[in-house]
């Protein structure tokens, strides 16, 4: 298989970049994904509208509202699996459940949980604009965060560190599971 840090080679590994909001998912799978060659797709891109009004007026999602949303991102993900392409979504992915539907279309799936404090997220979220999520929900996310378990193939990650050293524990990760997505020990690093 191609080497991870080598653009020029795609790998069809396919990771899911996951966290509250604020986290800064979007910023290291971009990241990620241009280190490893692949995609980048954006989770919140295919929230339907009725979503994102939701969220944008300060409402949380339940699990009904979340189900066609992961389903659609579940068939980029098959998609990808099925045609041997890489990618990287960003996507809060924030319960198990959520997270194993999205397996469903691809069982080597990897996820990358970007872990902060909620003091840390808070402030990052207050400082960025042109987002619809509001502060006042991320309170809402943590309750509904479930960490990574040890059957989980990924690893969680302090983001205290700057995104690029994020995205290399990330590879370096999927290097020590043999870029296979292989079962991890959903460890925090």
């Amino acid at each position: 298989m191609a080497d991870s840090t080598d653009s020029k080679h795609p790998v069809s590994q396919r990771w899911v970049v996951m966290g509250v909001s604020g986290c800064g998912k979007s910023a290291v799978g971009q990241i990620l994904a241009d280190r490893l060659g692949v995609s980048h797709f954006e989770g919140d891109a295919y929230h339907p509208p009725a979503n994102i009004e939701k969220m944008a007026a300060g409402m949380p999602l339940d699990d009904d509202d979340r189900q066609g949303w992961l389903i659609l991102l579940q068939q980029h993900i098959a998609d990808a699996a099925k045609n041997g392409i890489g990618l990287v979504l960003s996507c809060s992915a924030l319960k198990r459940r959520y997270r194993d539907l999205l397996r469903e279309g691809d069982p080597h799936l990897l996820f990358l949980h970007l872990d902060g404090d909620r003091e840390l997220i808070a402030a990052r979220m207050q400082a960025r604009s042109n987002h619809f999520m509001p502060v006042a929900l991320l309170e809402s996310q943590f309750r509904d965060l479930e960490r990574l378990q040890p059957d989980e193939s990924g690893l969680a990650v302090d983001i205290r560190l700057p995104p690029e050293a994020l995205a290399g524990q990330a590879q370096q990760y999927a290097q020590q599971q043999g870029m296979t997505g292989s079962t991890g020990q959903g460890e925090r690093t």
